[in-house]
């Protein structure tokens, strides 16, 4: 005899995992040293990934001490140009010369697009030409994955496994598009191009 689960998910994928989310997000917040330590993290890592493209460097040096200020949801970061042409952590009371606020709120939503390779939808406000080096660093500047792991294991090894590491980024990649495209053709809800 065939029973049914009393739980709302069996066979029926994909879990509606989103609503989940956010309800957690509005009440679980990360202590402020995780928060400050993985801020410190990002600009070291952003910064390691700079100084190998010299083009990058130079146009942000000419925003020398400008500011910019990145927001998503109720997380906050102000990063400061360096004379070098690097970032660094802002003064939490520095006046922002450029505000850059994420639009999507869902954390789901948000990595759905990342794994589409698409940027997210982003607010722009403040100086137009510091928004443009910064939109260029985004369209032009990316980290080299094979030099980096080809300096600790070597260059064969290390062209084998960006090499797999980008067919496996690739397959997730189809695998969203095509859960999204399902989901969409079903009128299933998933997020629109409008919507991204």
């Amino acid at each position: 005899m065939a029973t049914q689960s009393p739980f709302p998910f069996g066979s029926s994928f994909p879990l509606p995992l989103g609503p989940l989310f956010e309800r957690l997000g509005e009440h679980l917040r990360p202590p402020a040293w995780l928060v400050d330590e993985v801020q410190h993290r990002a600009v070291l890592f952003a910064n390691h990934v700079l100084m190998q493209e010299p083009a990058a460097t130079a146009r942000l040096a000419r925003q020398k001490g400008r500011v910019a200020l990145v927001q998503w949801r109720g997380f906050s970061a102000r990063i400061e140009i360096t004379p070098a042409g690097l970032l660094d952590r802002a003064a939490p009371h520095a006046v922002p010369d450029l505000t850059l606020t994420v639009a999507e709120t869902s954390p789901l939503d948000l990595a759905r697009t990342a794994l589409r390779g698409d940027k997210p939808a982003v607010r722009i406000e403040g100086d137009v030409q510091f928004a443009a080096d910064i939109n260029w660093l985004v369209d032009h500047v990316r980290w080299d994955v094979e030099e980096d792991l080809a300096r600790v294991i070597g260059d064969a090894p290390a062209h084998t496994a960006a090499q797999a590491g980008r067919r496996v980024a690739e397959a997730l990649r189809r695998f969203v598009g095509d859960r999204m495209a399902a989901r969409a053709a079903a009128g299933g809800g998933g997020a629109t191009d409008s919507e991204a």
